[in-house]
Parts: structure tokens; C-alpha cells; sequence
């Protein structure tokens, strides 16, 4: 029995590292105009032929601490919902005026405010109506393809076979610019790789002292 039980477990982790080694899809580098990677970059694949099929939209969550929100950028997929925990001691009123998610929570603390549930493509400015300085985004997209770059700049995403369109989104760059590269994922293929330089605004030395998502 236990000669079996072994032959089996043998046979999973075979065929899971076969799954992996066959695993196609994209790793994108995001930079500035000057080379300097670009963290919290938001990376999105979309098909071809128009939206995914696929995963129902997860959850998320955006935290408010420290009197800021945390993360500073988010991504979600349309009809994603999103809680927005308080954990300050003190009560936070947020709100957005953006076209894609119009909302306004009254002042709350804890866990009481409702969710939000973000059912249109494009990006959302959340501010807080008592702390002038809180700012968070949310990119919402139609695709379940989608990830946010690292410290380093970088992201993968798995994708299956087929034609797409990769963009790239950043809160800071120049005129808002979403640049966009085609891409061609084959099954069997290794990962395929994208570079994406970005022209930035200027920092102010209130965004710098501020950055610490």
C-alpha cells in the first residue's frame, strides 16, 4: 500500500513539473525614459477577439493606515469587489468623482463601510474628503489577465495560446499614455518577454515623501 501511495504522489509531482515546464506566457520589464525600473506598473493582456472568458473577478481589498491607502495601486478585473477596511483610529470619509466607479462613503471606521463593486474599465481616483492627502488608484480592467510590477519593475503572467494586445499603465506618466504591444502566445513556447519604457512626470517632493507602497 504504502509502495503505491509513493508511486502516486511520484507520479503528480511528475506530472506537475511537466504542467510548469510547459507553461507558457509573458514577462514584461517596465521603465522610465532614463532606465530606472518603475514598481506599482499596471500590466494587462487582452485577447484579440475581445474579452476573456474565464475566472469569475476576485476580490480585493484597500486598506486605509496610517492615514494613507494602502496599496497606493490596485488592479482589478470588471465586477471586481473591493472592501475598504479603516484601521486608523480615526474616521475616514472616501470618495471618487471618476467616470468608471462614481462613489461616496460617509464617515466610517472599522470595517462598517461597504463594499464597492467596480463593474466599468478604466481608472479610479479614490481621495478622502477629511484628509486631503490620501490618494489611491484602481485600474479596472476586462481581462483576468492582469498583474502589478515589483520593486524591480518586473511581472509575469500566465497566459494561454492565442493573439493579444499587452499594455502597460502607470498613475504618473505623461499625458496618462497606455503604450501597447502585440503579442503571440504558442503552446509549448517558452515565456515570451515585453519591455515597456514610460515617459514620467516629474516627481514633487510630495509624491516622494510619500511613496512608501
Amino acid at each position: 500500500m504504502r509502495r503505491c501511495v509513493r508511486r502516486s504522489l511520484l507520479f503528480c509531482l511528475l506530472a506537475w513539473s511537466a504542467a510548469g515546464a510547459g507553461a507558457s506566457g509573458l514577462t514584461v520589464q517596465v521603465q522610465d525614459a532614463a532606465g530606472k525600473a518603475l514598481p506599482d506598473t499596471v500590466i494587462y493582456v487582452e485577447p484579440e477577439g475581445g474579452p476573456a472568458a474565464g475566472k469569475a473577478p476576485a476580490t480585493a481589498e484597500i486598506e486605509q493606515k496610517g492615514l494613507k491607502f494602502l496599496p497606493l495601486v490596485s488592479v482589478v478585473q470588471t465586477g471586481s469587489k473591493v472592501f475598504f477596511p479603516n484601521n486608523d483610529k480615526v474616521r475616514h470619509h472616501i470618495y471618487s468623482f471618476s467616470p468608471a466607479h462614481k462613489f461616496d462613503q460617509k464617515l466610517y471606521s472599522g470595517q462598517s463601510a461597504a463594499p464597492q463593486v467596480f463593474d466599468k474599465a478604466g481608472t479610479v481616483v479614490l481621495g478622502c474628503n477629511i484628509h486631503d492627502k490620501m490618494l489611491a488608484y484602481v485600474k479596472v480592467v476586462d481581462t483576468p489577465y492582469f498583474a502589478k510590477t515589483d520593486g524591480a519593475g518586473a511581472v509575469r503572467i500566465e497566459l494561454p495560446a492565442g493573439k493579444y494586445v499587452v499594455k502597460a499603465w502607470h498613475y504618473n506618466t505623461v499625458g496618462g499614455a497606455t503604450p501597447e504591444q502585440p503579442l503571440t502566445v504558442k503552446a509549448g513556447d517558452s515565456l515570451a518577454t515585453a519591455v515597456f519604457k514610460l515617459p514620467m512626470k516629474a516627481a514633487s517632493a510630495e509624491d516622494a515623501s510619500s511613496s512608501n507602497y
